[in-house]
Parts: structure tokens; sequence; C-alpha cells
């Protein structure tokens, strides 16, 4: 179900989204002292945010209004998808890499890269955050990505 008033905007899973972020990086992206508002912000933010799952093959399990825009899809068709597919099948083995490099070092900063909307759009995004997310005993849950550069090709 897309995130709403009636499911508190996943205010759950972008609390850990906002965690993880401050606890790698020292920055804020949103406050957490009113999780429900915070998260109905960063779902309609302007910049784009998507997490993945710790699936063998992983699937997106959150992208706000902007990431869903982009990406041309619904909700239930983008937290469906195998976040490899957000690459096109020549750039997986560079976005591979940059996930295994993530998951070593907690985070980078200023990832550029072409990744392909529903229907074969290609865009190219810039000045890219990805970040590995974990959960309140901090345990491995994830990985996000936030953006909020982009232009198509």
């Amino acid at each position: 179900m897309k995130p709403s008033d009636n499911n508190g905007y996943y205010s759950d899973h972008t609390s850990i989204v906002l965690e993880s972020y401050y606890q790698l990086t020292g920055l804020t992206i949103g406050s957490n002292e009113q999780p429900e508002m915070t998260a109905k912000a960063l779902f309609n933010a302007p910049f784009a945010l998507i997490s993945h799952g710790i699936e063998a093959e992983p699937i997106f399990n959150y992208a706000n209004k902007t990431a869903t825009q982009l990406f041309n899809m619904r909700w239930d068709e983008m937290t469906a998808l195998a976040s490899k597919y957000s690459a096109e099948q020549s750039n997986r083995e560079q976005r591979l890499q940059l996930l295994h490099e993530v998951k070593q070092n907690g985070y980078i900063a200023n990832y550029s890269g072409v990744r392909i909307a529903k229907g074969g759009q290609r865009f190219y995004i810039e000045k890219a955050t990805v970040w590995n997310l974990t959960d309140v005993d901090g345990a491995y849950y994830g990985q996000a990505a936030m953006f909020a550069y982009w232009h198509f090709l």
C-alpha cells in the first residue's frame, strides 16, 4: 500500500532511513521528533529517496513520490521491482560494485550513474548519496539512496 495518512507514510521505515543516514554522515534529512509528519514530508520531497531490502536479489521497499515519478512507476510496481533493474544491463556491474563499496564503507556521497525508467527512458543521476540501513538493534536492514539532481538522456 502506497504511503498515506492511513499507514503513517511508513514512518517506522523512514525513521530507520533518517537515523542510519545521520549515524553514517552526521547530517540530517529531517527530524525524527514527529515521525509521521517527517515521513509525509519525505514522501512528498522534491528529491528522490529510495531503498531496498536484504533479499538475495534486493527488492525496492520504499520510493518517495519523486522517485516513483522519475522511474515512471506506481508504488506497487516500484516496490515489487528487484533494484538491479533500475539500471540497464550494461550498467549493472558498475551498480553492483557501488553497492558493495557502500556495504563495506557505510556510505558514498557524490555518486553519478545512468538509470532507466519503466518504458526505457534513461536518466543520469548526479550527486547521489547511497548508504547502509541498520535497524534499532544495529542489524543490517538494506540500503538507501537519495539524489536531487538528474537529467534525461
